[in-house]
Formats: structure tokens, sequence, C-alpha cells
């Protein structure tokens, strides 16, 4: 299994897409994964092509990824078009550089909070994959979906792309996520295993609170969710898939307020004993106490966005050594 990072890990670093290569490369990584455009400084084909070059000749692979597919999402954007279109080219765009599949995802949790239900969201993202059905499949690019930012549980994940067509639609299980809806990362891996094309791992400490637990995401080895045994469990499930690093360390702990009976309006069909996994990981946790820099990403000075962009770099090493050194990845 090769060990990748996702590039979302170092966007303080303003890198374009070669420096992001030759740096991924310099510190032992096999894997690159584009999961938006904006280290791409073009995207016309030869560019593309001379990115696929440097990838090959430092013998790295790439995959690639883009936002929400699903226009009626709150953080859907028609900036580059339709969903369909933008879809369609990111399929291309794949193809080109070689990913075996384009990462995409339905929302976030504010999605569970709209005018319109969780459903109709579904739905339209279902939409989506179904119109560009036939270009992923004479291309053999697949789409993987992210449980991203809190807006599908596992179990919502797998029956959408059930209802969708795993033939060309599968999923991008990310480990740090789950934590932000009450579900153990364990939980999510079983729901997704058979559907994974793609991966963001990094790991999460949890502990209680007043008001019910608190997340926070930090470095490979420093969670109390016991990512060794996550990592056993997915390359046993997984094989065939990459082991692909998304750190985030910079953002503020999370709380999760389910000891209020509002939270669960949005989470009503939650198995309680799915959920109760998730409570067995809070009592076990410890508060994180390490000393990480922690920020709002909105307007940030510039004098944060430099030392964030080293905290990047340095949480990143770190995780990559954690990977080869005890779980020999």
């Amino acid at each position: 299994m090769k060990l990748g990072v996702d590039v979302f890990s170092l966007r303080f670093n303003d890198w374009n897409a070669f420096q992001l290569l030759d740096y991924c490369h310099r510190i032992g990584l096999e894997v690159v994964h584009f999961s938006d455009l904006e280290p791409f400084e073009s995207l016309e084909a030869d560019y593309l092509r001379q990115v696929k070059a440097r990838a090959d000749e430092l013998g790295m692979a790439i995959e690639v990824g883009m936002g929400s597919i699903c226009p009626t999402s709150t953080t859907f954007s028609d900036a580059r078009g339709t969903a369909v279109e933008q879809l369609t080219q990111m399929l291309h765009l794949a193809h080109t550089l070689g990913s075996p599949a384009v990462r995409c995802y339905l929302g976030s949790n504010a999605d569970r909070r709209t005018e319109l239900p969780l459903r109709a969201h579904v739905e339209a993202t279902i939409a989506t994959c179904r119109a560009v059905r036939d270009v992923a499949m004479e291309l053999g690019v697949k789409i993987a979906i992210e449980n991203h930012a809190g807006d599908l549980q596992g179990r919502e994940l797998r029956a959408l792309i059930e209802e969708a067509g795993p033939e060309f639609v599968g999923a991008c299980i990310d480990a740090g996520n789950p934590l932000w809806v009450g579900e153990s990362p364990f939980v999510t891996l079983e729901h997704l295993a058979p559907y994974v094309l793609m991966s963001h791992i990094r790991d999460t400490a949890v502990w209680p609170h007043p008001e019910g637990a608190v997340v926070q995401w930090v470095a490979m080895g420093d969670g109390t969710i016991g990512i060794q045994e996550w990592a056993r469990r997915y390359r046993e499930l997984c094989p065939h898939t990459h082991f692909t690093l998304e750190i985030i360390t910079s953002l503020p702990p999370r709380v999760l307020n389910y000891l209020d009976p509002s939270y669960w309006e949005v989470y009503p069909e939650t198995p309680a004993a799915e959920f109760a996994r998730f409570l067995a990981l809070v009592q076990r946790g410890r508060p994180y106490t390490e000393p990480v820099l922690t920020a709002s990403w909105a307007d940030l000075p510039p004098e944060y966005r430099a030392a964030l962009a080293v905290q990047q770099q340095r949480q990143l090493e770190k995780s990559v050594a954690f990977c080869r050194h005890v779980l020999n990845i």
C-alpha cells in the first residue's frame, strides 16, 4: 500500500503542482492527491501532461478531486459551471493525469439543517453522478464521494453509492470527519469498505465535555481513537487503495453538544448501537494538550499564514514518520 498526502494538508504554503510533487517526493511520499484545482496553473492538456510527466519522473502517482457536486448544497459553487459540467471536466482531467477516480462530495453539516431535507440533497448528488455515467465508464475513471465536513454518516454515504451505481461511484473515506457527526471512524470504515476508492486519513483526539464531547484533529499518533487499529483494519479491508494522509491541526477543537435534545434533530436515524461506539471513544479519550497554533482560517494575517505554513509541514512530516516507523506503511 502506497503512502500519500492530500495537498490540502499544505494549503497555506501556496505551492504549485510541481513544487508540491517535489516536496512530497523529498519527504518520502508516493502519492499526491490534488483535492482541488488551486495548485494547477493551467488546465490545458499540455500543462497537465507536463505535471504527469514530472510525477512519472519522480515515480509518484497522482489523484485528483473537486468540491461539491450537489447543486442544492450550501457549499456548491457554479463559478466553473453546473455540477454536471464541472464533474465532466474533472473526469477528463483525471484521465489525463492518470487518476483512477475523482474525489468529490455532497456538502457540509449545514446541509442537514437547510429548508430542503437532506434526502433532497442526496437525490441531487445522485442525479449529477448519473448524468456523467457514460463519460465515467468510457474513460475508466470512477467518482469517489467523500464523507465530508459532517454532511453524511457512513451508513448514509453507503446508501447513496448503492443507489447511484457502485459500478462507477465509490467512496473517498475520511477518517477524521466521522467524529464531527458523532460516529466512530471504525463504524464508517465498516460501512464504506466495500466501496472505498480513495482515502483522507488523519488522527483525532476526543474527550468528554459538559455538553457532550470535544473533537480535535491532530497529527498521526497524537489522537485517542485507536488509529493504529483503524489503520490495520483499513489495510485489511481496502488493500488495493492508497493510504493518503490529510493532516489538519490548525482548526480549534469542536464541541458536539449531543446532550442537548436539539442536536438530534438532524440525526434522527442514528442507530443507538453505532452512537454507543462513538461514546466509548469519548469515555476513554483525554484532552489534547500539545502546543499547536489554531486559528480561524478566514482573513488570516500574513504572519499567521506564514506560521501555519511551517506548522503544516512539521505536522505532515511527523505524521509520515509515524506511518513509516509505527504503522510500517
